[in-house]
């Protein structure tokens, strides 16, 4: 983020207003028993995730130690301490989609996109991830873009599935 910049809608968008920001709605929540995760989840609808610095405003906000906050942020897989793409790719690693060529999927995408499992591509187009089960097993190997299911995906195929999406900005 950089020093200053403003949005299309004339607000402040620097990254000293967001976490001003995220530290006032964090405010609101003080004392309140079991407020961490839906704080948590606003900072990163507002901020698109949790770095280290978001962490520390939320902690001091919520006057909560910041090994509670980090603890919570790295626990569950839904908040990112990274940035993100704009869109989540998952394969599905499940018995069912391992057997029939899950990870062949895995390695080619690696190749395609240049990330490791995990890792988000240098243009924060997707973010590349696996999953247990996404419950396609009967067509299995199964991967997901978003919302988007594809079943019985064949690593050949994955440079074109991509390519919609890159199309979808033009």
């Amino acid at each position: 983020m950089g020093d200053y910049t403003q949005g299309c809608c004339g607000c402040d968008h620097s990254e000293t207003a967001l976490l001003q920001r995220i530290g006032e709605l964090a405010a609101e929540y003080r004392g309140k028993e079991g407020s961490l995760i839906q704080v948590l989840h606003m900072a990163q609808g507002l901020y698109g995730y949790l770095p280290l610095e978001v962490q520390e405003v939320i902690a001091d906000s919520l006057d909560l130690p910041l090994a509670e906050v980090s603890g919570v942020v790295t626990f569950y897989s839904f908040f990112a301490t990274q940035p993100r793409g704009k869109h989540t790719i998952r394969v599905c690693l499940g018995t069912a989609c391992y057997v029939r060529g899950g990870k062949k999927i895995v390695e080619r995408l690696k190749k395609i996109l240049d990330v490791e499992i995990g890792e988000t591509t240098k243009d924060r187009k997707f973010t590349f991830e696996v999953a247990r089960c996404i419950g396609s097993c009967g067509l299995a190997p199964a991967m997901s873009i978003d919302d988007q299911v594809y079943k019985q995906v064949n690593p050949d195929k994955l440079e074109q599935i991509l390519q919609r999406y890159y199309e979808e900005e033009e």
